[in-house]
Formats: C-alpha cells, structure tokens, sequence
C-alpha cells in the first residue's frame, strides 16, 4: 500500500489520498470562509489540475478529485498564491455562521483558536487518529447538532453567563454528558481527553475511553487549579498536573478501587446538565435564507455534494456580481454565500436552481448519499449518482425525512461510512441492497447496475401501499421487513 492509498486518511493539501479517479485533496480554510475570487480561483486550478469535479463534504470540507502527483503539487502552489491558507492539525470544528449569526449563544471562534492552540503545545496533533475531532457550537440558526466528534463542546446560559457543556463521542443526540464548564475548563478538559485517547493508539477514539476515565474528566475541573493541563501516565493511566506539587498528581484514574478517585459531579456522567443548558431545536438545514445582523446569507446545496468546477465557477460569478462578500463551506453538503441583500437572495437562488444546484431543503437529493461510482471512479461498480438521480426524480416519495438512502459504487462507503435504512452498494454481482446496514455488510439482493432504480422504485411503489396514515417510510419499512423489501428489490 503506497503512501497515497492508506484508507481513513484525511487528505489534506499537503498529504492527498490515492482514490479511484486519482489524488484528493481536502482542505478547510483557516479564514472560516473564501473571497468569491478565491473560490473561483480555485475552480480554475481543479479545471487545470484535476479532472473538473468539485466537493463539498458532510462535514463541510472542500474538496478537487482527479490530481495527480505532479498536478498536486501544482495545484498547492497555486492555492498559496491565492492566499488561502489551509487548516492543519486536529479538527476543531465550528459553525458555518459563527460569529456573524446574531442568534447564537456564544461566537465559538475563540474558544476553538484556544483549544486548536493547546492541543498543539501539547504535542497531540502526531499522536491522534486522522479522523479524532472537537465541535465548539455556538449555537444559533445552524447549530453543529448533527455532525458526529469526539469532544463536543456546545455554548449554554446559564446563571453565571455562557458555560460551555462538554460531551464526548458522538452527536448532540448520542453524545455522553461530562460536564458544564466555563472555557478555561472547557479547553483544558479536551486536551485531558485527547491525551487519553492518544495514550489507545492512533486508531482509538473517546468512545474507547472507560467509565473510569470519563468520570475523572467529569469531575477534573472542581479540583484542578485554572490552565493546568492534565497528563495521562501510559504505565498507571494515571491523570496528573505539569505544575509540581498539584492536586491532581495525587489524583489516580486505576481501573482498581482508590478512595481519592475522582468521582463524577451530580447529574453530569448520568446524562442531566446543569447551570442553564436547554433543549436543542432539531437542526435546521443550511440551505436556505438567514438573516444576519446587516444583511443576509444563502444557503445552497450541492447535488450529492458534487458539481462540476466550471458550473460553480458560473454561480459564484453570478454571486459576486450580486454583492455576495464570502463564500463559507457548510455541512451537508453546502455554501453559504454572505453578504447578500434581501432582494439579491431570490436572484441568485434562481440562478443556481438554472445550474442544477439544489435550492430548497426538501430536495429528494438532500435525502440520497452518493460517491461518484462510474464512471468517474475506477473503484466504483454502479453509476452512483446517475442512479440517485434517476431515484430522486421517479421515486421522491421514498424519500422523506426519516430515511437515509446511500448509493456506493463499491464497499468502500467513501459517501456514508455508518448504517442507512437502505444502502445500494456496486460489485461484481451488479448492485446489491443492503436493508439498515452499511456498504461493507453482504446484500440481501442484486440487479443489474443499470436496473437498480427500478427496483428501488417497487419498493417505493409498495410503501405507497402499504404506508398507514402519519407512518414515516422508516417505519413502514421496518414493518415490511428486510426479506420482504429484498424481494421487492430483487424481482423483475
């Protein structure tokens, strides 16, 4: 395996990963957001270098396909020129509309810059896994909710002003409560966790960490004196204080029994918050109008995250020549563009719905997870997203808001890594379903690549059936069951 290839990279501008169409590049700007002629800059360099395709990820990362080494390399240089600087280190995540969205609890870019700057002095960034990452929420009309990380940290009210509530591993949904803290905490309790995770291995995350170890997270900060970062001993997995003589060196985190172990706070290792955290609104999409504080922005959307460079390079212009002042990667798939007037918003949203973006949040596409697949992908087995769109417009109704449709052009689920009530996956038997499980599970059925919307269409037309008045297609094909929606899937 050469040093492009190693799966679960994250290919970063200086490190691009081997993929089926060639190198990939990912970068996050350090600015937060593009100049439009920055963007449309960089379009010309994907145009010039790559193979004309450009992305824009889940998780809100920008992304050129097709480069090669020599490309690559040409490709970094011209993006220096352009003056963007590109993000490196461990991923410290922050909204898409921080510090500019005049509903949030709290602008997280400061918070974020500390604990990016922490875990470097720290030493930690050679020592985590390329996919271990921190959210700061600040919470607002596009809150973080959705994404997955390791150390959440999401703004709160609270008596004494904005806390920071602290969860590890998972969503804003999944995620296990340790604490509500004020930042200095904030900031030093990730870095104690991280070490921990870095002392599993490269490939460990928070939620390997046992409850030993959250509960000493969760109480850390009532005895550490401020700024003092913990340190984990790789021998006695033992917390302890860079200042000599601190509280925390007596402090042991064994797996065995010991009266000094720090035990976690009331209420927070059992999942109740306190000091003022609240309910979270369901998460709303980024595509979309929001208003800011003097003018407002426009969300739009990428169909399967994907458009071709000179198709973005046209609506950028097109923003740019409406007032739009930068361009902000979002997740889902997104870009907002900032700067506009009320009236220059329907303008533009209209010339991308021309382009072939997506426009409104209901878009069966925003429902449909998709890789390139053939043939833009030599990995890929099924014409991916020539399928989805093919489902997206015959077979809409299948695609409400509760399931999640993933179409892989091979087992490698580049597209969607986790479970999804049904996933279409490319190999050499044609294109497999697999019923609420991922690409890499064995499909319960096959068709012909090319027939595969159809049989997504039967199953489609029996849910429209057998679907009980207010029942979530999720929940009619839960009650269909696996084998019978295989059946409907497989027959001709």
């Amino acid at each position: 395996m050469n040093a492009f290839s190693r799966r679960g990279a994250c290919p970063a501008l200086s490190a691009p990963m081997q993929t089926g169409d060639g190198l990939l590049v990912r970068l996050n700007p350090v600015a937060g957001g593009l100049l439009p002629k920055s963007l449309i800059g960089l379009g010309e360099s994907a145009l010039r270098h790559g193979n004309g395709i450009m992305e824009v990820t889940a998780r809100g990362s920008l992304q050129i396909r097709g480069l090669t080494a020599k490309s690559a390399r040409l490709l970094a240089a011209e993006v220096d020129a352009l003056g963007i600087a590109a993000r490196t280190g461990v991923p410290v995540e922050i909204g898409p509309l921080a510090g500019i969205d005049p509903q949030e609890i709290a602008d997280p870019r400061p918070l974020a810059e500390r604990v990016r700057a922490a875990i470097e002095e720290a030493g930690l960034t050679a020592r985590l896994g390329p996919k271990v990452s921190v959210i700061v929420d600040g919470g607002g009309q596009l809150a973080m909710d959705a994404l997955t990380a390791d150390v959440r940290l999401t703004a709160t009210r609270a008596t004494a002003g904005v806390q920071w509530s602290l969860s590890v591993a998972g969503d804003a949904r999944s995620a296990k409560p340790l604490a509500v803290v004020d930042e200095d905490a904030a900031r030093d309790i990730t870095v104690a966790a991280l070490r921990m995770v870095a002392e599993k291995g490269r490939e460990a995350h928070t939620r390997d960490l046992s409850e030993r170890q959250l509960a000493s997270l969760a109480g850390w900060h009532s005895f550490a004196p401020p700024s003092v970062l913990p340190d984990i001993s790789p021998s006695r997995g033992e917390i302890g204080s860079f200042a000599a003589g601190s509280f925390l060196a007596s402090l042991a985190i064994s797996e065995g029994r010991n009266e000094r172990a720090i035990s976690p706070l009331a209420g927070e290792m059992s999942g109740r918050t306190e000091g003022g955290a609240q309910e979270r609104r369901p998460a709303r999409s980024p595509i979309g109008t929001f208003g800011l504080a003097d003018n407002h922005a426009l969300g739009i959307g990428l169909p399967f995250g994907s458009m071709p460079a000179q198709t973005l390079i046209e609506l950028v212009g097109q923003a740019l020549a409406l007032g739009s002042t930068e361009i902000r990667l979002a997740p889902s798939r997104a870009l907002l563009f900032l700067g506009l007037t009320a009236s220059a918003c329907p303008a533009l949203k209209a010339s991308a719905a021309t382009l072939g973006f997506v426009t409104a949040a209901s878009d069966p596409r925003t429902r449909i997870a998709a890789c390139p697949g053939t043939p833009a992908c030599s990995s890929g087995r099924i014409a991916a997203r020539a399928i989805a769109e093919t489902i997206a417009v015959e077979s809409a109704d299948l695609l409400d808001a509760s399931p999640t449709l993933h179409i892989s052009g091979c087992a490698k689920a580049c597209a969607h890594p986790g479970p999804a009530a049904l996933t279409l996956v490319g190999d050499e038997n044609g294109a497999g379903l697999v019923v609420d499980g991922t690409a890499k599970a064995l499909p319960a059925g096959y068709r012909p690549g090319y027939d595969a919307a159809r049989g997504v269409a039967d199953i489609a037309a029996a849910i429209r059936n057998a679907r009980h008045l207010g029942e979530t297609v999720a929940a009619c094909l839960a009650r269909l069951g696996a084998e019978g929606i295989a059946e409907l899937y497989r027959r001709n």
